[in-house]
């Protein structure tokens, strides 16, 4: 089987070792002062960024396991402060419990608390779900609802957690900001907005309407496999090129190969369950070796 994103970041090295790093970067080498990039300008490279990391991650899907809305939602809510494969890990054992929103509504604290205890903060994740779990039965004729102004009225569902469902469950295009997306685009130079909603706002002017979900996606593989926040694999990025933080992580090719993660980095992916087309290997479950 051809390796995830094969060539790319030995192109990225090539590039990145023959003096091809974005402009800024160079030019702050150089003690040169880099000429400020034009709006007009920025849009046209956040673009092409997004075509190459269609091209290097044609797999991008959402890292949670779900059948349907209300999988996706609650394991969305139970994400926060932790991983997606920590998530993958406990769901199978919870949906065995609670497969709908009526039963889950019906749960036990303590019983529900139990089992979601791996996915940390379960006291307050628990509350949440029974909540949600609860409105979606009264106030939704117990079916998770596909509107944005729906979803944030459910305990613990943000504009976040919304879009996530949305773009995932519903094919309704929407901008997921968590914390590699809002990294990544900062330092892309695509916005230098802290606040997620205003982020969001000005990301989705750039891009057209088709392309939110998707992109949220890429970003966000991006952010977990090469561009990491405290050591970004420079030297192995296939964007390096484009991106005007170049530098900031390791730049040497060999070095920055060894930072690559998940299936990029040879190792397992984050979902039990992974779509056909992913080329990496299926996460562990709990508890397994």
């Amino acid at each position: 089987m051809k390796s995830a994103g094969s060539g790319k970041p030995a192109k990225a090295a090539a590039a990145a070792k023959s003096g091809k790093p974005a402009k800024a970067a160079a030019a702050a080498k150089s003690g040169k002062p880099a000429k400020p990039e034009s709006h007009l300008a920025m849009v046209r490279r956040a673009r092409r960024i997004n075509r190459e990391l269609a091209e290097i991650y044609p797999y991008a899907h959402p890292e949670l396991d779900f059948r349907n809305p209300f999988e996706l939602l609650v394991a969305t809510v139970l994400s926060a402060q932790t991983t997606d494969l920590r998530v993958n890990q406990t769901t199978p054992a919870l949906f065995a419990a609670y497969p709908t929103p009526e039963d889950m509504a019906a749960a036990v604290p303590e019983e529900l608390e139990e089992l979601i205890r791996p996915t940390g903060f379960f006291r307050a994740k628990a509350k949440s779900l029974i909540g949600l779990s609860a409105s979606i039965r009264d106030n939704f004729g117990g079916e998770v609802p596909g509107r944005l102004a729906d979803l944030v009225t459910l305990p613990g569902v943000g504009r976040k957690t919304a879009n996530v469902v949305l773009g995932n469950a519903f094919g309704v295009p929407g901008i997921t900001v968590d914390t590699h997306f809002g990294r990544l685009v900062r330092r892309w130079k695509w916005t230098e907005q802290e606040d997620p909603e205003k982020v969001e706002a000005e990301i989705a002017a750039i891009f057209p309407k088709s392309e939110w979900t998707m992109l949220s996606h890429r970003v966000v593989f991006h952010g977990r496999r090469i561009c990491h926040a405290r050591r970004p694999a420079c030297g192995a990025c296939p964007i390096a090129p484009l991106c005007p933080s170049y530098g900031e992580g390791e730049t040497d090719p060999e070095k920055a190969r060894k930072l690559l993660k998940y299936e990029m980095g040879g190792q397992p992916g984050q979902r039990l369950s992974p779509p056909p087309d992913y080329p990496g290997r299926p996460a562990p479950a709990l508890g397994a070796g």
